[in-house]
């Protein structure tokens, strides 16, 4: 006999029966359809995590992105272009931006982008890989493209190369790249991913999205809505740059100090444009600033990429704005020699 209180061994039974028979009615209702949307989300979740893993395991150390240009690659063999990224910038959107600049930059030197390591940003690694990338191709002129904060970078590796390697850069130009954490617009948002990172706290994957697209709404003013939805995606993607590579860029650029660097570029010329509209660099006075630094260095300063949307650094969405200026600067500070069969740039 039960105690009192207790519930009958066979009562319990009934009540589980009942249940079973409850949940086996629910799911007899349960949409077919419904069942195979949730198992095909399933899966794509899981092959996308798979893709994600797989290519993240492969940018693991920093590499030089050559891209293919018969031209270039013909008549330029010794000459080579080295883009340095910009911040949150994919090796593919790299690539992209070189070819969206082909036809002002193969008049002088092959194509190559520097593709940082999802490892994070390393300025030693990058001087290697561009040093072996040198040495095993035969390269003797060099011309950097600094894509926003990648023009900081470049002006470091220049002096790195020079100083360790003795190899002399040509030519530098600045796409609408900071000077310092000063000249970044948005500074509430920017410290706070730089005070994450030093704390030891590692953005997590489960809120990129939110912030991705609350930046750019941020600075919806130089954007459509169909740029913030393209470029928020890109940052979700399996190829898109680690979020640990992404807060150390926001590192590099919070203690980045260009004055260290003046004075050790030797004979490379140095070009800053930018975009008077910009919102996320202060185009005012980061080229004035990187004007009288480098005055030893620059040849200009006051070129505008008007017209262009975003207005902050980009060629890869607005080659019509920026091809016919870089080939006025190219043109002018490294002409091309009239006549012969083969091309030289000196």
């Amino acid at each position: 006999m039960p105690y009192e209180g207790e519930v009958h061994p066979q009562s319990r039974r009934g009540v589980s029966d009942a249940r079973l028979l409850a949940e086996a009615a629910a799911l007899k209702r349960f949409s077919r359809r419904s069942f195979l949307a949730g198992a095909g989300a399933s899966g794509l979740l899981a092959a996308d995590m798979l893709v994600t893993r797989e290519v993240q395991s492969q940018r693991r150390t920093t590499r030089i992105l050559s891209v293919a240009d018969d031209f270039a690659d013909a008549y330029y063999p010794d000459a080579c272009w080295f883009l340095f990224p910009g911040y949150k910038t994919s090796w593919e959107e790299a690539q992209w931006i070189l070819n969206a600049l082909r036809g002002a930059l193969n008049k002088r030197a092959r194509l190559a982008a520097v593709g940082y390591s999802n490892l994070g940003l390393d300025v030693t690694e990058v001087v290697r890989a561009i040093a072996e990338y040198v040495a095993v191709e035969k390269i003797t002129k060099l011309f950097f493209y600094g894509h926003s904060f990648g023009g900081m970078l470049a002006t470091q590796v220049a002096a790195r190369l020079l100083a360790v390697a003795g190899i002399q850069v040509q030519f530098i130009l600045l796409d609408s790249s900071p000077y310092s954490a000063h000249d970044v617009l948005d500074q509430s948002w920017f410290d706070g991913v730089v005070f994450l990172y030093e704390s030891g706290v590692r953005f997590p994957s489960t809120l990129r999205g939110g912030y991705e697209l609350g930046e750019r709404i941020i600075h919806k003013d130089e954007r459509s809505w169909r740029q913030i939805l393209n470029q928020t995606l890109e940052q979700l993607s399996p190829i898109a740059p680690s979020n640990v590579l992404v807060q150390t860029e926001s590192a590099y650029i919070y203690h980045f100090e260009g004055r260290q660097f003046a004075g050790q570029l030797g004979t490379a010329k140095m070009a800053y444009l930018g975009n008077p509209k910009d919102a996320t660099v202060d185009y005012e006075t980061a080229s004035e600033t990187w004007a009288v630094v480098y005055k030893d260095n620059m040849v200009s300063s006051n070129l505008q990429t008007t017209g262009a949307v975003p207005a902050h650094a980009s060629p890869g969405w607005n080659p019509q704005v920026y091809r016919p200026l870089v080939t006025g600067l190219l043109d002018e500070y490294f002409p091309l020699p009239r006549g012969g069969s083969r091309v030289s740039i000196f």
